[in-house]
């Protein structure tokens, strides 16, 4: 009698840690085709107006793939947010097997650059610091995902 129960506690907690992997299976699925959490708030302070006849800070210009697959790929730098990912509507499209759909984005505020993970299985990071919210990222300071490095220039 004491085996028997002892068996169907076993059945029902082998049953519950399945469910808890494919609960577990489905939340990586979504995040990386939907792209991570949504409603995040940003703590980057919004964008300040530029004044009329002020010249605005000069920045990078471009920004360039050092190292994986896509190795030379520049990219102009303008005021338009540059997405990162495997998805073919990002505005630099990786090859990389740990990479996400969605998995970066890197935003101009007034003049300087941030990287915001976009809730990337594998996550991104700013020289060796995992990225968790924006990060303000310097010219010349690697960002990599996955085997793909980038570097923001001058």
């Amino acid at each position: 009698m004491t085996a028997e129960i002892v068996l169907q506690i076993f059945r029902f907690g082998f049953l519950l840690l399945l469910w808890l992997f494919i609960f577990a299976a489905f939340r990586v699925v979504r995040a990386d085709l939907f792209g991570g959490r949504a409603g995040r708030v940003s703590s980057v302070p919004p964008r300040a107006a530029a004044a009329p006849g002020r010249r605005r800070n000069r920045g990078p210009k471009t920004l360039v793939v050092t190292a994986g697959p896509l190795t030379g790929t520049k990219i102009t730098l303008g005021e338009q947010p540059i997405l990162i990912g495997r998805a073919d509507d990002s505005t630099l499209v990786l090859t990389d097997d740990f990479a996400s759909s969605r998995h970066a984005r890197l935003t101009n505020r007034s003049g300087q650059w941030y990287v915001e993970d976009l809730g990337s299985t594998n996550g991104t990071y700013l020289d060796q610091q995992r990225v968790q919210g924006p990060l303000l990222v310097s010219p010349g300071q690697p960002i990599r995902i996955g085997q793909t490095a980038l570097e923001l220039r001058s």
